[in-house]
């Protein structure tokens, strides 16, 4: 799931530093290389993914992942497959 592209994948923060943004769900619509922007309900979040463990649904499946191991530009990220 890290090879691959996660901008309109479904997102839930099941982990984070910052106690507020754990239970965060939403579609995930922009990526850099340090952070990923969720669109949720209440408007956008921006999350560093160092920070923060994911929840990303992919093709039916649930996969926990923890920020820091997407950590890299999207495009350099993908092509690692």
């Amino acid at each position: 799931m890290i090879t691959q592209e996660i901008i309109g994948k479904q997102v839930k923060v099941v982990e984070s530093n910052n106690p507020s943004n754990k239970g965060i769900t939403g579609k995930i619509v922009d990526e850099t290389k340090s952070t990923i922007t969720i669109k949720t309900k209440n408007g956008n979040k921006k999350m560093i993914k160092q920070q923060n463990t994911f929840e990303i649904e992919n093709k039916g499946q649930t996969f926990l992942i923890e920020g820091r191991l997407l950590e890299k530009r999207p495009e350099e990220r993908v092509s690692l497959k």
